[in-house]
C-alpha cells in the first residue's frame, strides 16, 4: 500500500492514525498561530476541546443500528452517519423519523470492503459503471476506485445517496466519507463539497491550516493547491482536527489509548469517529474487527469516561449544533 492510500485510510479511521494514538498522539493545531479555532468562531471559550463523538457505518448491518441506537437515545454521543446503499440502511431511517433532533448523517459509500457482506450503488448501475466491480458490487479498495471511477460518476452516486435519505424522510445533519474515499482525488473532493453546497448540508471538512496541510502533505497525502483553493470558498463550517478511536490489545488499553488521544488534542472542534456494533455471531462473520467494534459498543456508557470527559472539562457538541451557531453569525 502506498502512503497516500494509507493516508487516505487515516482519514476513515483506520490504522496509521490507530497506531499513532495508541503511541499517545502528537495532537495539532489546526490554526495558525494567533488565528481563531472554528469552536472560538462559533462561540465556544477559545481555550476548550470540543468534540463530536461519531458513530460511523449506521445501516451496514443490524448490529451497528442495535449498537448506536442506546448511545443517541442517552446522549452519550453526538452524531452518526447512514450507509445508504446498505441493507440496514431504511431499517434506521425508520428509527429516525421518530427522533428527528439527532444529529443523523450520511456516510456516503462508494467502497464495499469486507468479502461476503456487500453492496453496491444506489444509482442505477448503468449510470456509474466504473463504480461496480465484475460481480456488480462497489469496488473493495479506495485505489480501484479512484483507478475506475470518474469524479462525474462519484458526483451521480452520491447524489443518489442523498436524493435516497430525502426520499425515506431523513433530513441529513451532515455529510461524510466513508473509508475516506472522497479524498482519494482532486476530482472526487471537488464532487464531495460541491454536493453539500448545492444540497445545503455541511461536509465533514479540516480546516487547510498551515499545520494540517503540512502534516498531511508530509505523509503524501493530496492536498493540491487547487483543493485548497476550493475548499477556501466552501461556505460552511470546518473541524478544527479529526481522528479516530484507537485500537487496544483489550478493553482496559483501548481506553487509556482513547484517553490519551482526548487528553493530546489542542482546543478547538474535534471529530472522533468510531464503529459501535453489537457482539453476534454474524458480525464475526462481517468483519476481523468485530472485538474493537464491539467495544466501541461499550465504551461510551462507561462511567469511567463519563468521568473522565467531565474532569478534562470537554465541552461536545454536533453538526446541526455547528450549524445552528454558524446560521445564527450570519
Amino acid at each position: 500500500m502506498t502512503t497516500l492510500w494509507k493516508i487516505i485510510f487515516v482519514l476513515a479511521g483506520f490504522s496509521m492514525l490507530l497506531v499513532s494514538c495508541k503511541n499517545g498522539g502528537t495532537g495539532s493545531s489546526s490554526q495558525n498561530s494567533g488565528a481563531k479555532t472554528w469552536g472560538e468562531k462559533l462561540g465556544y471559550p477559545a481555550d476548550k476541546r470540543v468534540l463530536i463523538l461519531h458513530a460511523d457505518d449506521i445501516g451496514m448491518c443490524e448490529e451497528a443500528n442495535k449498537a448506536v441506537i442506546p448511545y443517541l437515545l442517552n446522549d452519550q454521543i453526538q452524531s452518526a452517519a447512514i450507509m445508504m446503499p446498505c441493507a440496514y440502511a431504511d431499517e434506521f431511517a425508520e428509527w429516525y423519523k421518530e427522533h428527528p433532533s439527532k444529529d443523523i448523517g450520511l456516510h456516503l459509500t462508494l467502497t464495499s470492503e469486507w468479502k461476503t457482506w456487500r453492496w453496491g450503488p444506489v444509482a442505477d448501475p448503468k449510470t456509474v459503471p466504473g463504480l461496480v466491480d465484475k460481480d456488480g458490487y462497489f469496488w473493495h479498495d479506495v485505489p480501484d476506485v479512484v483507478k475506475h471511477a470518474s469524479p462525474e460518476e462519484v458526483s451521480t452516486e452520491i447524489r443518489a445517496q442523498i436524493d435516497k435519505a430525502l426520499s425515506l424522510g431523513i433530513k441529513p445533519g451532515h455529510i461524510d466519507t466513508h473509508m475516506g474515499t472522497l479524498y482519494g482525488s482532486l476530482g472526487f473532493s471537488k464532487a464531495y463539497l460541491q454536493a453539500a453546497i448545492d444540497y445545503k448540508i455541511p461536509a465533514m471538512a479540516i480546516e487547510f491550516t498551515e499545520p494540517v496541510v503540512k502534516r498531511f502533505r508530509a505523509q503524501g497525502y493530496p492536498i493540491t493547491d487547487e483543493l485548497i483553493k476550493f475548499a477556501a470558498n466552501y461556505p460552511f463550517p470546518k473541524l478544527d482536527d479529526f481522528w479516530a478511536v484507537p485500537a487496544g490489545d483489550s478493553y482496559a488499553a483501548k481506553k487509556e489509548n482513547f484517553k490519551k488521544l482526548v487528553k493530546s488534542l489542542k482546543p478547538g472542534i474535534t471529530e472522533i469517529i468510531f464503529h459501535p456494533s453489537i457482539e453476534t455471531d454474524n458480525l464475526k462473520t462481517i468483519t476481523n474487527s468485530w472485538q474493537q467494534r464491539v467495544w466501541e459498543a461499550q465504551m461510551f456508557a462507561d462511567p469511567e469516561i463519563i468521568q473522565f470527559f467531565k474532569d478534562e472539562g470537554i465541552l461536545f457538541t454536533n453538526w446541526k449544533e455547528i450549524m445552528k451557531r454558524f446560521n445564527g453569525l450570519k
